[in-house]
Parts: structure tokens; C-alpha cells; sequence
């Protein structure tokens, strides 16, 4: 089959009407509100859905969920209907097939036996315009400022939000990107989204900032140069976890951040160490002793500032308190930068070779930093028509899962629901197995989701009966793709 496109053309009037008397051959696809009408041996504007004899049709398979890696071998490419316990495989929502809106039931509502109770799971792809991505990026350098807008091929898919600790916020995507701007950007957002969700690289820029690459799972890319480390704390909390190290081998240690600077002697670490002042005061607001703010702007220098020289920093050097041969480390708080000085006969301080001891504390440092990485979190709403597919009274769906009695997965994969109303939840897309987002042409990504509970609760629900499947027959009559969760990820039946 080839993958030429139909014309995916907004569902005006005159599409509604060729949907009612179709060309001969011709299938109308009514898995989003684009209604693709796609001629034999072609695909849809999605590539999801097909024309094959006449009928519509999912193109991707199946994938079912195996508890263990040796039942995929064991399954084989297709699923061929092999005798595996129900409790050991998993239907989930990927290559389910859509049916938006969800004016009749989801794709798949499966029953299983676990444990001697017997369960359901309703299966099915959402399409997700209220929908977008939060990547976390470990780095101390200065991506942008908060609120700056995140690019891609130009078009503003994001912004910059709060900084957390050690780490720079993106928050990408969103109904307004996808669908409130100009349609070039709602369709470089859902393509930056499915991209980055199914674990591939996106280039961003952002305004007045730095040029980053994510990938999830991956080192960030910031202006060229790969991250290696994500900074062990802050400058204080930097101080506080090695000022016994540096006891005896170093008068005055500074740790330069853009957060918080600290100075060990001011610290309270230093004084716990009774450790003589050594009257060097640095720049900026100092909150508490031995901690500053804003000694430098943000940047991609020392500790996330913009200084390229540390003694930059240093406001002055009291006579008083100061000696001659005062021995002073500077250091950022991933030790990749360093530098060792030592007061001369005017208090000024000259560069000298750093003594191994010193040395070693350096890289005592960089071994406590955390390997750099991007995350990458699907966040989504699951509301409007999704839950009709579930049930003929979609609030209760709702209430089931905020207490707790339906559970609900992304791809097989846990999820984390937000309190409060709706079905608003978010997963990481490293738990997922590869490839499972998808997109419409309206634009709108598409995502697995399942939601799983007793039999009986779902009757409660007013959930479609009629339509509950065994999943020995849904295996012997899909012939499903199976895959596995990734390592360390909670199979997600007991």
C-alpha cells in the first residue's frame, strides 16, 4: 500500500456531505474531524488509517503489553494467538484506532481475569489538542530568561518557565500554540511535540537566549557545546556538603552561582569549622551570611553567570581581616571550573598552581554531579467526547479516577493524575514503548491512554457491556505487535 495522502481539508458542510454518499471505493475516515476521504490503497492526511479493500483500516498494529522480554520472542512479529496468560499481557492503546468523537464506544474494552477478580480496560488513542510537553533540561547555563518564547523552525511552540534546582523549565505546546496562532505554527508545534514525545531530537532557540537541543533520555545540547554534569547544589549548599574537605588545605573557598554564591568562611559551615575570616567580600545581595544573591548576570560562564573571570566577582578585600598568603579556592558548582590564587604582600590575588589536595576536591565535586539530562513529560487533559468512549455517563469515569478505583496508563505506562477536575495527567515519555504518539492534520497529537478497574465498577460507570471483549479473542483476532515496557517500569496489572 502506498502512503500518498488524502486531502486533509477542514469538515465543512461539503465534506459532511460526501461523507454520506462516498465515491465508489472511496472510505471516509471519521477517526478525527478532518474526515479524510481516502481512495483504495491509500492512506489518510495521518498515515494512521488506510483504505485496504474498501474498508477503513488501523495501519499500525496492535501492541500489546508482555510482562517479560522472553514472551515478545515467544509471541513472535505477529501475535498468532500463543496461549499466554491474560495476566501477563497487557492491551494497550497503541495502533488502537481512534473514535473521535466518541459518539460509540472505544476501539477496545477488554476483560481479564487477575487474581480471581475480573478486570476491564478500556482502550483507546486520544486525540489531544489540549495537550503539550514539560522538559526539564540539566544545566546550569542561562538558556533565557522566564516567559521568553521557545522556537522551532521559527515558530514559537513555548516558553522558558520557573528554573528548579539545577535544572532549566521548558513548558512546550498547549491549545494556543497548536491552534490559536497562524496554521504554520500549530503544525511546526504538533510536529516539535511528536517528535520530542517519541523520543527524537527538536532544536530550539529561544528569544534573547541560548540554542538547545533535547532529546529525552539524552545530554542537552546548549549553543553547540554538550552538557556532561548537573550541578551537585547550589553555591551554599556546594559549601556545606565539602567544607570539612577543604578544612586545613584551603583559608577561603568561593563557589560561584548565579542562585546563591557562597563564601565558606562567612558560612555558617565555616564558622561550625571555626575557621578565621578571611575578609573577602564578593558582589551582590547577600541574604544570610556567607550567601549571596545576583553577584553576576545569568549566562553561560562560571556557575550559570556570565563571568569568564571569577575575581570579577570580588567586591573587596578587607586589610583587617585578610593576610598575605591567604590561599583561596574558586570554584563553580559542577567543579568544571576552577581556579587556585594565593594573597600577595597587597592583598592581591595571584594565580598559583593548585595543590593536588585541592585538586582532588575539585574533582570530588564533578563526581558528586548527576549525569545531565533532558526529561520529557506528556501532559494532557483527557476530557470532552474521550470519556463517551468509556461510558453513556462520562462524569463518573471522571470520579472513578480521581478516587482512586480506575486506574489509568499511557502506552501500559504509569501515569501521574492531577488533583482537582477533569482527567488531567502526565507521563514520562521514557516509560513508554518506542513510537507511541501519533498526530492529526488539525493539529493535534495522538496518545495511548487506557483506564483499568473491576468489572463490576465499570457496569457502575454505565460503561458499554455490549461491547467487552475477552482478551484471548482480541489476541486471536488483531494479531497484535507485542512489545515491553523499558526496563524498571511497573508491568501494569498486579
Amino acid at each position: 500500500m502506498t502512503t500518498t495522502h488524502a486531502d486533509p481539508a477542514a469538515p465543512d458542510e461539503s465534506a459532511l456531505e460526501a461523507a454520506k454518499s462516498p465515491e465508489p471505493g472511496i472510505v471516509t475516515c471519521d477517526a478525527c474531524p478532518v474526515l479524510c476521504r481516502i481512495r483504495p490503497g491509500k492512506t489518510g492526511a495521518c498515515d494512521r488509517y488506510g483504505n485496504t479493500d474498501g474498508r477503513l483500516a488501523r495501519m499500525d498494529p496492535l501492541t500489546v503489553i508482555a510482562r517479560r522480554p522472553e514472551m515478545v520472542a515467544f509471541a513472535g512479529a505477529d501475535w498468532t494467538g500463543n496461549p499466554i496468560a491474560a495476566q501477563d499481557v497487557f492491551v494497550s492503546g497503541i495502533g488502537a484506532g481512534t473514535t473521535y468523537p466518541d459518539y460509540k464506544p472505544a476501539p477496545f474494552i477488554v476483560s481479564a481475569e487477575i487474581d480471581g477478580v475480573d478486570m476491564v480496560t478500556v482502550v483507546t488513542e486520544g486525540i489531544f489538542s489540549y495537550c503539550g510537553l514539560k522538559v526539564k533540561i540539566d544545566t546550569d547555563r542561562h538558556l533565557g530568561a522566564e516567559c521568553s518564547a521557545v522556537r522551532a523552525q521559527g515558530e514559537q511552540v513555548g516558553h522558558v518557565t520557573t528554573a528548579e534546582y539545577g535544572s532549566q523549565m521548558l513548558s512546550l505546546g498547549g491549545v494556543r500554540h497548536l491552534t490559536g496562532g497562524s496554521k504554520r505554527e500549530g503544525v511546526v508545534t504538533c510536529e516539535t511535540l511528536l517528535t520530542l514525545a517519541n523520543g527524537g531530537a527538536v532544536e530550539l532557540a529561544v528569544d534573547g537566549g541560548a540554542a538547545v537541543t533535547v532529546q529525552a533520555g539524552a545530554a542537552p545540547i546548549v549553543d553547540g557545546v554538550t552538557e556532561s554534569r548537573m550541578r551537585v547544589g547550589c553555591g551554599s549548599a556546594t559549601i556545606g556538603i565539602f567544607a570539612s574537605q577543604w578544612l586545613g588545605h584551603a583559608d577561603e573557598v568561593i563557589v560561584v552561582d548565579d542562585h546563591i554564591t557562597g563564601v565558606l568562611t562567612e558560612h555558617q559551615a565555616g564558622r561550625f569549622l571555626d575557621m578565621r575570616p578571611a575578609g573577602i567580600r564578593v558582589r551582590g545581595r547577600r541574604s544570610t551570611p556567607g550567601r549571596y544573591f545576583q553577584v553576576a548576570n545569568p549566562g553561560q560562564g562560571w556557575g550559570g553567570t556570565d563571568i569568564a573571570d571569577p575575581l570579577s566577582i570580588i567586591e573587596r578585600i578587607d586589610a583587617k581581616l585578610a593576610w598575605p598568603g591567604l590561599r583561596l579556592l574558586m570554584v563553580s558548582t559542577t567543579g568544571e571550573h576552577a581556579a587556585w590564587f594565593v594573597l600577595d604582600d597587597a592583598l592581591r590575588p595571584q594565580p598559583a598552581p593548585m595543590p593536588p589536595t585541592i585538586a582532588n576536591a575539585v574533582a570530588r565535586i564533578g563526581e558528586n554531579c548527576e549525569p545531565a539530562l533532558c526529561s520529557v513529560l506528556f501532559m494532557a487533559g483527557a476530557g470532552g467526547s474521550l470519556r463517551a468512549g468509556a461510558t453513556e455517563n462520562p462524569v463518573l469515569l471522571t470520579r472513578a479516577v480521581q478516587s482512586g478505583r480506575a486506574r489509568v496508563t499511557a502506552g501500559g505506562a504509569p501515569v501521574y493524575v492531577w488533583p482537582g477536575g477533569g482527567i488531567t495527567y502526565m507521563a514520562d515519555v521514557t516509560t513508554m514503548p518506542a513510537n507511541a504518539f501519533g498526530s492529526v492534520p488539525t493539529p493535534a497529537l495522538v496518545a495511548p491512554i487506557e483506564f483499568t478497574l473491576p468489572r463490576e465498577d465499570y457496569a457502575r460507570l454505565g460503561g458499554h457491556m455490549g461491547r467487552v471483549r475477552r482478551v484471548e479473542e482480541v489476541l486471536a483476532q488483531t494479531q497484535p505487535r507485542a512489545a515491553t515496557l523499558p526496563a524498571g517500569v511497573r508491568f501494569p496489572l498486579p
